[in-house]
């Protein structure tokens, strides 16, 4: 009778343990663009995985390269389960070993250039970089719709114009197109830096990477025309407001929205459960309607009203694919040559 007390008590602790463990496995924390694509991920995707897999989903809002900083800090115990990011950064996180393997990819459905190599990541939408406009501004100038990259380079826009710092994907397509339209590229980006600095820089209002700030920029009435995404613009537009997206007569540039299950002790199973379910039809045509991406699956039937800006179809075929690889090389040098020179 003398001992049953503490055995009791040792019982009841690893019953207690037991449970603290269940519970915490019962957690997948997701980590991915803020703004409406938040918004569309707590409202449209959250909710339904809950219920369907008895699980807590955290999310945590960033862009892509505060998701990939965090997993940096986090290497060594990764809190992260799923990361969902840029395609440049997922190449940087898929080479640092950031990415395990998605399990159940539903490959034969997937357009090919949605998958990454050996499965480590995939992407979940097709989003086409180009310009943002204020319709209504523009009619009461009695200015005409921009067509081109080289309208940013325009007087008459001066400080009127937001585009997302080099840091941001839509502000490193910015200087690798303006090298590309100058005889340079992602081998040769001083041509860009040289349009940067002495023709686009003087009409720039703000190198603004928040979604929130960007579109309150707009709002006020301070900002006119910008850099962004189809995504981006669909989900302001859908707010009401006086946007279109234009794809450049020299061509948008792809950027894939992508995800990948973080590589971690005791990975979770349902972190490639929650990418293969944004992977389905039904969530697809959601990030259609709510945030403008292509879809990546290939049985998404795209209603003709939701094709408007984003990238399908024969506008998808004619996207400009960046050379990563060139990309991820230099960037670093690129980032502090563009806060040393351009954006001062």
């Amino acid at each position: 009778m003398g001992r049953s007390a503490p055995l009791l008590a040792i019982a009841a602790l690893i019953v207690l343990w037991d449970a603290a463990s269940a519970s915490a496995q019962q957690t997948l924390t997701v980590a991915g663009y803020g703004g409406s694509f938040e918004q569309t991920m707590r409202k449209e995707v959250i909710p339904d995985f809950e219920k369907a897999h008895k699980v807590k989903v955290e999310y945590v809002a960033g862009n892509s390269t505060d998701t990939l900083a965090k997993l940096q800090a986090q290497k060594a115990n990764q809190v992260i389960d799923v990361a969902i990011v840029d395609d440049g950064p997922m190449y940087q996180a898929i080479q640092l070993g950031f990415c395990g393997k998605i399990a159940g990819l539903p490959g034969d459905d997937l357009y090919p250039s949605a998958r990454f190599k050996d499965d480590k990541a995939v992407a979940i939408g097709l989003v086409a970089t180009g310009l943002m406009y204020n319709t209504k501004v523009f009619k009461e100038k009695s200015w005409a719709a921009p067509t081109s990259w080289n309208d940013l380079k325009d007087p008459k826009y001066r400080k009127t114009i937001v585009i997302p710092p080099i840091n941001n994907t839509y502000g490193l397509y910015t200087l690798v197109m303006f090298a590309r339209l100058n005889g340079g590229g992602e081998k040769d980006i001083e041509p860009g830096f040289k349009v940067m600095k002495a023709d686009v820089n003087p009409n720039v209002l703000a190198y603004e990477p928040s979604p929130g700030k960007m579109t309150e920029l707009f709002e006020s009435g301070q900002g006119l025309l910008a850099v962004w995404g189809s995504g981006r613009v669909q989900s302001f537009a859908n707010t009401g407001f006086p946007v279109d997206f234009v794809y450049p007569k020299e061509g948008a540039v792809t950027l894939l929205a992508s995800a990948c299950p973080v590589a971690r002790a005791n990975a979770s199973p349902l972190a490639s459960q929650f990418i293969e379910a944004m992977l389905q039809p039904k969530l697809q045509l959601i990030l259609l309607k709510d945030y403008g991406y292509g879809p990546v699956n290939k049985k998404v039937e795209v209603p003709p009203e939701l094709a408007r800006m984003a990238p399908v179809g024969d506008r998808a075929a004619k996207l400009i694919n960046p050379d990563w690889d060139t990309i991820n090389a230099h960037r670093d040098e690129w980032t502090k040559r563009w806060n040393r020179e351009v954006e001062r």
